[in-house]
């Protein structure tokens, strides 16, 4: 290059670009540097926007000011060739030199003319344009007005004899107007815009991408319109940077819109066109494979060389060539990925190599200039050169690296949208049978976890080919420096390899592990979160709490051993640049070379660099696989077989067009069927498997007929509306339904509610009818219900209706039912939950009123209302056992005959007064108001309580002795490199080194890489004699203290990586156990206004920050600090002047971190606040399945999960640019630190006053200046952003309201002996500013009544339970039991004695044994003896005996068998008090009639309460409890209360005969 630039300016190539001649700057210098690099950057600007698209504006005029800049530009370009048309005749020797600056000039202004052009007909016309060119325009002025000031100064320039010179100055004075020309064109105004807005402005907005800065609702769109250099500097970031910065991203439209090209719309779209063109290419190939083996098989039957004729057939049959037998191909989704996003990613990997080879020319580079200060010889501009060369390399590859980066995650970005779009189509697409196979949490996981990891393949994918490419340059380049010497320190370094890979797998091994027990740990802490209030009566906490630290430990075991392994290899990595250096020195020193400050220090660099890719490839590799493991178990979700409802339903009407649904002969099954088992296997035995199946089903339904199916608990009443909505596996028959593309109105047995209003749950995505809307409210009995809640029908109730009651729940679901207007409707057992008043409401204003003319099916125990209906249907055992009229059917259900009136018109007054005050869905708490608080989103930086909280965790002698020995280990460190750098020093003073052949001038970039005999001969034989100069002892000296100094950082740095992985699980440890044990102590009102998810966060997400993800990043922030601290004290000893530029870059660095702190923690905040709603919804969506299918909803919900993922998404790609915005500033920092060291060098290097040593030093750690700036902003960002975990887990630690343990007395153990029951004045309220729950209750029990309690929704019927298991307490009164205040009795003690049967069966996933007796206090034979009782004992046989689990929330059993569950718990209590909560609901009136019985027979010398919606359950109490707004309204015998007309009690039961 020297040679080059020597020939080209006519100059001395020792010195080829001067800077400076005869009083002016050098004309090399001017032409190339200030005349033809600003016009290439010109042009490379301007070219940029020659594809801005063109925008049909309809304005009056165009501005004059775009067609006199484009003018100029013309102008100037003609002016430059006609320069270059001179030049020749005037014989200069710089002819070349002038030709090629004129020509890039005039270039470059034809192509900034263009661009003009196209920029006046884009959106860009309405404006003055990037103010970017204006600069770059303006830039060559100075090359222009230097020149001018040489042509004045040149009398041949002024001589009227030569023309042609003359002319040439007037050519430049011409290039200088017309660039004021320029100026006042951009400048002056030369029309005013008409702003007005027209109706029509949308027909007239640019369509292309790119084209607009603004979206269709105002909201700026991100990176869309910003010039070249605002997105290389991401100016266009700015805006939001400040937003956030003065606290206004407080929601997510506060942030930028994205891109066009990043929208979840177009990747969507653009991924499933790829999907579709990979599937044709598969049944393409399929196909062609498959003609070929047929074209085989034909030329070999023609042959003879099959003995079968009709085999031909067979293959073709086999292969799937009928239409029959086709079969979806087999999609791989890392193919659609590759042809979606492949080609775009893959040419990031030119980028990726082209920042990697720019970060070798920072230790080449240093190598040339601490050379030069070595050589007092050396020309000054070989040293500007070199700091020149340094800023430009490490300027261009900080760019290209940042670019790189920024580009890698906006690919990950269209890669995470198009994956979860896909997961959540499919999971709206697959057969339930097939879905039932995964567990919800596994297939969240599919979406969240496994998803996270296949994108965070992709940064490392390039890794995996630049680390191994680097290495071999690095070992190159170190070769070249010190020979043969650095063998010993690779040897040591490639054995770590195969250790770091033993421990990487062990790590991933135990990880594997770990996740499984921590898996068990949530899922078993979700179902008791989900049971809470039951555990709470059960007392069964200590039993939970058991079970919960015996998962935690054998988690902690794992994450001990996890820790131990990470200290291993921090250990290693940490040690290593210090054990190598000293190797590969001693080794150079003993081998008999010299040490020279150029060497070490190049060295100290090269083995830097070297250490990262050994450190980070085991770990990549691991990411990869880790990658792969997630996509195949995506890959297996997708390839699920979807819901095939043309194959499941018959396409041939039936002769009938009457009939609606037709089933023949059709079997079906919850099993999904495998793709080897034949169809012929499911249609024999129905028991061949445990699951329930419906076998040999034969029915026929007639428009508009109410169906009704009847049957005892488990007959497969719920599987046969499955059946018809096609939820279930169709083995053999045939189902016909009529207009199955319209859906059903699917009313389940478990009320699916949305997290949304009452009424987006009623209306359910359709458009609100007042008139109808209001038919619908009224014919579900739900009028009164929205009048008690605090916004009426606006009221958004909580996670699956939490803040309803199970009443409720099931009239929002039939109501959102009704709402749907279809022709069909399936109602699983929406009277169960619902007193017969209301009943018989919803019978006649609903089911026989609004929907009188569908075709209804209703499944329902209440055999009462079975003569409304046109058909029965009983069933027994998954088969229809007879269908027929009520008249014919009822005689076999009916357990006890009915009263019943011919006149079923007849409603006298009191009877509807009687509904509307007496009603009565069972109820958890009344609704006042919005029972869920919001989660409390914190704000502003992380408080120093937190940080308390933790170090205190930790212990505070440990996090002590943690930080000592990391402040030994930098220090040692930094040591090590200085006495390094004091020998070389030492030996430059006593002048004891020897020059060699190869001096470090010839050490240049250059020579390194391109010289014939570096390769073979880097280290020259003349320095095999430089030791004649050392003296033995002052080397031995010199080494053993290098030695000892490298030893004691290798023990500190084992010290400290221990010390960190003991204090991590420390911390660990002791912030589950307070979190677990609060929450287990906490009151039922925190569970009643807490959100399940929100607990379950703390216990998993939060937690596992604190165990894994908190401990990580603040082990690298601590690292980062102090190496920070370490390298700033060394550079500022080694160059005090360095203190001039490191003070404001101080300054800059803290208004920069503390600028994009504020923004980047709101805007994380605002990614975790849009992330939840996709994965809620989600989760809601797969609970909801059946519902959402059968309604033929799944439209509106992809569209939903599109709009949330776009909300996420938005956050996201603002997160990550915020990021990039900060590390381009670092860059720029770490840039600025590297220049000033190089010149402040160089200028005391001209003043004698530099040593080289401590430059070296300097210059070796300022090349890692920005590595560690950007690492301690983004670990200090990331370690905040994880303490926020801590702070969570501290809230719930410590500011959750728990029960009073303790009592105050002492009670004998046969407490209570005779079952005594007394309230006295009790008053509770459930919380300050309500209604009193119990207002002044005075009641009396006798030992051994049976007190049947009723009274509508409110009125205080399960607060009366609440309070006497001390749920809630008392604001006034006591209540005793046995003459003992229950509040001077310790909780469990109370509990204990008590027992309940509550409404909502809890069922945990263990085994039978395990929920019936969790303590173990019952032999076998007692339990299968209460099983038998409860009618459960063959059921459980069938299912495997007392050990067989009963899955998740016992979703084994049908809901009437989890009542069955729980009500042989209660048998097995001793208690002399039993609380029965409407225990039957859910079960047949028979098997309800002997359970009652059973309960009479078991607990006949017990006292019994009992809440009761069936009247016949308590008619033989021997008292009858009435509740009205907390007060006891009425307390006598069921026979006096049925004889006093004016009595509640006395309407209420012949409201129902009516």
């Amino acid at each position: 290059m020297a040679d080059f630039l020597a020939d080209l300016c006519h100059t001395d190539p020792l010195d080829p670009l001067p800077v400076w001649e005869n009083g002016t700057f050098g004309l090399c210098f001017n032409q190339l540097v200030l005349n033809a690099l600003p016009h290439a950057l010109l042009a490379v600007s301007s070219a940029w926007y020659l594809s801005t698209p063109r925008w049909n504006r309809r304005l009056g005029f165009t501005s004059c000011g775009w067609s006199c800049r484009a003018a100029a530009s013309f102008l100037l370009s003609l002016l430059f060739l006609v320069d270059v048309g001179v030049l020749p005749f005037l014989g200069d020797p710089s002819l070349y030199l002038v030709v090629l600056a004129d020509g890039v000039s005039a270039l470059a202004w034809i192509i900034h003319g263009v661009a003009l052009v196209k920029l006046q007909w884009s959106v860009y016309g309405i404006t003055r344009g990037p103010s970017t060119l204006l600069v770059l325009a303006l830039l060559p002025v100075v090359t222009l007005i230097i020149t001018l000031v040489s042509y004045c100064q040149d009398s041949s320039y002024l001589d009227p004899t030569q023309p042609l010179r003359l002319l040439r100055l007037v050519l430049l004075s011409a290039q200088l107007f017309l660039l004021l020309i320029y100026l006042v064109a951009f400048a002056v105004p030369w029309h005013v815009e008409d702003h007005s807005l027209s109706i029509n402005d949308s027909d007239s907005a640019p369509l292309l991408p790119g084209s607009s800065f603004l979206g269709p609702d105002g909201q700026i769109i991100a990176e869309d319109g910003s010039s070249w250099v605002s997105r290389l500097f991401y100016l266009w970031l700015n805006p939001l940077m400040k937003r956030g910065q003065q606290q206004e991203l407080n929601k997510p439209t506060d942030v930028y819109l994205l891109p066009r090209k990043l929208r979840t719309r177009v990747i969507r779209d653009h991924f499933d066109r790829c999907w579709e063109t990979c599937r044709q290419e598969r049944v393409e190939s399929e196909a062609a494979r498959l003609n070929k083996r047929l074209h085989v098989a034909g030329r070999n039957i023609q042959n003879g060389l099959w003995s079968r004729p009709d085999q031909l057939e067979d293959e073709r049959v086999e292969h799937g060539t009928d239409a029959e037998a086709v079969e979806e191909p087999e999609i791989q989704l890392l193919w659609v990925l590759h042809k979606a996003f492949g080609l775009r990613y893959y040419l990031l990997g030119l980028l990726k190599l082209a920042g990697s080879m720019l970060g070798f020319t920072g230790p080449l580079l240093l190598n040339e200039l601490v050379g030069f200060m070595e050589s007092g010889s050396a020309p000054i501009s070989r040293g500007v050169w070199c700091a020149l060369w340094l800023f430009a390399s490490t300027f261009v590859g900080a760019v290209l690296r940042n670019w790189f980066t920024f580009e890698v995650l906006k690919v990950s970005l269209s890669v995470r949208a198009s994956v979860i779009s896909a997961i959540y189509h499919k999971a709206l697409q697959v057969s339930s049978t097939t879905l039932a196979r995964f567990s919800l949490g596994e297939v969240v996981n599919f979406m969240s976890t496994d998803t996270d990891r296949l994108i965070n393949f992709f940064p490392s994918f390039h890794e995996l080919w630049s680390l191994p490419v680097q290495f071999a340059i690095t070992l190159y380049l170190l070769y070249l420096q010190v020979g043969v010497a650095f063998l010993g320190g690779l040897a040591l370094a490639l054995l770590l390899v195969p250790l770091n890979k033993v421990i990487a797998s062990r790590i991933m091994e135990n990880n594997k592990h770990m996740l499984r027990h921590k898996d068990a740990r949530v899922k078993l802490m979700t179902e008791i979160l989900f049971g809470m209030r039951v555990i709470k009566f059960y007392t069964w906490e200590k039993y939970f709490h058991k079970k919960i630290s015996a998962c935690r430990r054998e988690e902690l075991a794992r994450l001990k051993t996890i820790k131990y392994l990470d200290a291993v290899c921090v250990y290693t990595w940490a040690a290593l640049p210090v054990v190598i250096s000293i190797l590969t020195f001693i080794t150079y020193v003993l081998l008999g070379h010299e040490l020279t400050a150029a060497k070490v220090f190049t060295a100290l660099a090269l083995v830097g660099m070297l250490i990262l890719p050994l450190n980070n490839f085991p770990w990549v590799v691991n990411g990869t696989l880790e990658a792969k493991v997630s996509l195949d178990r995506i890959q297996r979700f997708l390839q699920l077989s979807d819901q095939d409802l043309n194959s499941y339903y018959s396409l041939v009407a039936p002769e009938d067009p009457q009939t609606t649904i037709e089933m023949k002969r059709a079997t079906f099954s919850w099993a999904a069927q495998e793709a080897s088992d034949p169809p012929e296997t499911f249609s024999g035995d129905c028991r061949a498997k445990r699951s329930l199946q419906l076998c040999s089903l034969n029915l026929l339904i007639k428009k508009g007929a109410l169906v009704a199916v009847v049957g005892k608990v488990g007959c497969g009443k719920s599987s046969l509306l499955a059946a018809i909505t096609g939820e279930l596996n169709r083995c053999e028959g045939v189902v016909y339904v009529q207009g199955r593309d319209q859906g059903f109105g699917l009313a389940m047995q478990e009320p699916w509610i949305q997290h949304a209003t009452v009424q987006e749950n009623i209306l359910f995505g359709k458009h609100y009818n007042a008139r109808f809307y209001q038919a619908v409210i009224e014919a579900c009995a739900l009028t009164d219900d929205l009048k008690m809640l605090p916004s009426g029908d606006q009221t958004e109730v909580g996670e699956n209706g939490v803040t309803l009651s199970g009443g409720q729940k099931a009239r929002l679901a039939l109501a959102r039912a009704v709402y749907m207007e279809k022709d069909i409707y399936l109602l699983d057992d929406p009277l169960a939950a619902v007193d017969a008043d209301v009943a018989n409401h919803l019978l006649e204003k609903c089911i026989l009123g609004i929907l009188k003319h569908k075709t209804t099916i209703l499944c329902t125990h209440r055999i009462e209302f079975l003569e409304k209906a046109d058909v029965v249907v009983l069933m027994d055992d998954g088969k229809i056992v007879k269908t027929g009229t009520p008249a014919e059917i009822l005689p076999l259900v009916e357990a006890v005959p009915k009263a019943r009136k011919n006149n079923e018109n007849k409603k006298e007054k009191d009877s509807v007064q009687s509904e509307q005050e007496l009603e009565q869905p069972p109820e958890q708490t009344p609704i006042v108001d919005s029972l869920i608080e919001e989660e409390q989103k914190q704000t502003g930086a992380v408080a120093l309580k937190v940080y308390n909280a933790y170090w205190l965790a930790v212990g505070s002698c440990l996090a002590f002795s943690i930080l000592f020995s990391l402040l030994l280990m930098q220090s040692s460190k930094n040591i090590s490199e200085w006495w390094l750098s004091n020998w070389i020093s030492s030996l430059k003073k006593q002048d004891n080194t020897s020059k060699s052949d190869l001096s470090s001038a010839d050490l240049s970039p250059r020579l390194l890489l391109f010289s014939p005999g570096g390769l073979l001969y880097p280290v020259t034989l003349s320095e095999t004699d430089t030791l004649t100069h050392n003296s033995t002892s002052d080397l031995k000296f010199y080494l053993t203290v290098y030695g000892s100094i490298a030893a004691a950082n290798s023990i500190f740095t084992a010290v400290r990586a221990f010390l960190f992985a003991y204090g991590a699980i420390c911390a660990a440890t002791a912030i589950h156990k307070r979190l677990l044990d609060r929450v287990l102590k906490a009151t039922v009102t925190f569970f009643d206004t807490t959100p399940l998810g929100r607990i379950i966060n703390r216990f998993s997400t939060d937690v596992c920050s604190v165990d894994d993800t908190l401990p990580f990043v603040l082990n690298i922030l601590l690292a980062n600090l102090f190496g920070l601290l370490g390298m700033l004290v060394v550079m500022s000893y080694g160059l005090p002047w360095i203190l001039l530029v490191l003070v404001p870059l101080g300054v800059l660095y803290y208004y920069i971190q503390h600028y994009y702190r504020h923004t980047s923690r709101e805007l994380k905040r605002l990614y975790s606040l849009t992330l939840s709603p996709i994965y809620t919804q989600f989760s809601e969506t797969l609970t909801g399945l059946s519902t959402i299918r059968a309604s033929r909803a799944a439209p509106r919900f992809e569209l939903e999960n599109e709009n949330r993922l776009e909300s996420n998404q938005r956050c996201l790609f603002a997160s990550n640019s915020a990021m990039q915005w900060l590390d381009m500033r670092l860059q720029m920092i770490g840039v600025a630190v590297v220049t000033a060291i190089a010149a402040i060098a160089v200028i005391q290097h001209q003043m004698k006053s530099v040593d080289p040593g401590l430059v070296g030093l300097a210059l070796s750690y300022a090349l890692s200046v920005t590595t560690l700036l950007s690492g301690l902003i983004f670990s200090f960002t990331q370690t905040e952003t994880q303490l926020v975990s801590v702070e969570r887990t501290e809230e719930y630690s410590t500011d959750t309201p728990i029960e009073p343990q303790e009592g105050l007395i002492q009670v004998a153990p046969e407490w209570p002996q005779q079952g005594l029951i007394e309230f006295q004045g009790a008053v509770l309220v459930y919380r300050p500013g309500l209604p009193n729950a119990l207002d002044g209750v005075d009641l009396l029990i006798q030992p051994g009544e049976k007190v049947g309690i009723v009274g509508r929704t409110g009125s205080g019927k399960s607060t009366m339970f609440l309070a006497l298991f001390r749920m809630m307490e008392l604001s006034e009164g006591q209540i005793l039991i046995d003459n003992i205040a229950t509040h001077m009795v310790g909780l469990q003690e109370l509990r204990s004695k008590l027992a309940i049967i509550p409404q909502d069966p809890f069922l945990f996933s263990g085994t039978v044994r395990e929920n019936l007796d969790p303590w173990g206090r019952h032999s076998e034979a007692v339990l299968l003896d209460v099983l038998e009782q409860c009618h459960l004992r063959e059921v459980v046989a069938r299912m495997g005996g007392l050990g067989v689990g009963v899955g998740e929330k016992g979703k084994s059993l049908s809901v009437g068998q989890r009542q069955l569950v729980c009500l042989a718990r209660a048998l097995l209590t001793q208690a002399k008090v039993l609380c029965i909560d409407e225990a039957t609901a859910s079960v047949d009136q028979k098997t309800d009639k002997i359970l009652q019985q059973t309960i009479r027979e078991k607990f006949k010398d017990k006292t019994v309460l009992t809440i009761a919606h069936r009247l016949n359950t308590i008619m033989d109490s021997d008292k009858v409890l009435v509740m009205h707004a907390g007060k006891v309204v009425e307390f006598d015998t069921p026979k006096v209360l049925c004889q006093r007309e004016d009595s509640f009690f006395y309407k209420l039961v012949h409201s129902r005969v009516e």
